[in-house]
């Protein structure tokens, strides 16, 4: 199964991973849809064409790390993971589950989760800290973060910002999932973040922004970001809950259970999206 996935055009996958995100949540009746949806082809992307990675020894040393800072969006990870190999499709019927390995954050006791994480704010200090190790292993393995724009409200985010040029952590990529959107309404509202492009350089990153629904958009960023002697920073443009149309831009699929009618009816849009 995971040769044949690697072998579909990447916008197929993506939209893949949708459908299982969908599926999962109306088996499990929680999580969290819209910041799922919204990453899809960023971790198609990763996962699927640019991280050097090997679901066979999920434990290889030399391997790319990935950690999903929001790790509410634990759903399209495990949806990633499962389509890669690194677990049986069947354990998504276990999410969320006492004792499962698939918790409704990431644990690191799930395969091919490199940190459990959940608290924001925290992932991109715990990023760096595995790209300055990495690099004193003498290893040429990268760094992946995804954050959300909310998350970026978080001070650590910031700390770790600062931090990363100071040490020329050319080997760490932040990817911002900037769907615009998080629990309580609009980022501008509740607090604003922008300008992102602007804060980022001046902590001194490489900053480069794509549309993160274009998958060859975002393997070109990562593959940027390998020719510069600085951290780097994607800047996703995302909607919320992209690809079920009463999901998107909205806050109230934040967080929500999704029922068996709406979830006929997210599947039948998202068949209807591939087929276009």
């Amino acid at each position: 199964m995971a040769n044949a996935e690697r072998d579909k055009p990447l916008a197929e996958i993506a939209n893949d991973l949708r459908r299982l995100v969908i599926a999962t949540l109306c088996h499990t009746q929680a999580g969290h849809p819209g910041g799922s949806l919204s990453a899809a082809e960023i971790l198609t992307a990763l996962f699927f064409s640019v991280m050097r990675i090997d679901p066979q020894r999920p434990e290889w040393e030399e391997r790319d790390r990935f950690i999903l800072s929001k790790g509410h969006a634990a759903p399209v990870y495990y949806a990633a993971l499962t389509r890669r190999g690194f677990f049986p499709e069947e354990l998504l019927q276990t999410y969320d589950e006492l004792d499962s390995l698939l918790q409704a954050h990431p644990d690191m006791r799930c395969p091919g989760v490199d940190m459990s994480s959940g608290s924001l704010g925290q992932g991109l200090s715990v990023g760096l800290g595995m790209a300055l190790g990495a690099r004193l292993n003498g290893f040429d393995s990268r760094v992946f973060v995804l954050l959300g724009d909310g998350e970026l409200q978080e001070g650590q985010v910031w700390e770790a910002a600062m931090a990363a040029p100071k040490f020329d952590a050319a080997n760490l990529v932040a990817i911002v999932d900037d769907n615009r959107v998080q629990l309580m309404g609009d980022t501008a509202n509740v607090m604003p973040v922008e300008p992102l492009a602007a804060k980022w350089r001046a902590f001194n990153w490489q900053v480069l922004e794509v549309d993160g629904h274009d998958v060859n958009a975002l393997v070109g960023a990562c593959a940027a970001a390998r020719e510069t002697s600085r951290p780097t920073v994607i800047l996703a443009h995302t909607v919320k809950g992209k690809g079920v149309s009463f999901m998107e831009n909205t806050h109230t699929w934040h967080c929500a259970p999704v029922s068996e009618d709406l979830k006929k009816k997210a599947l039948a849009e998202l068949c209807t999206r591939e087929a276009r």
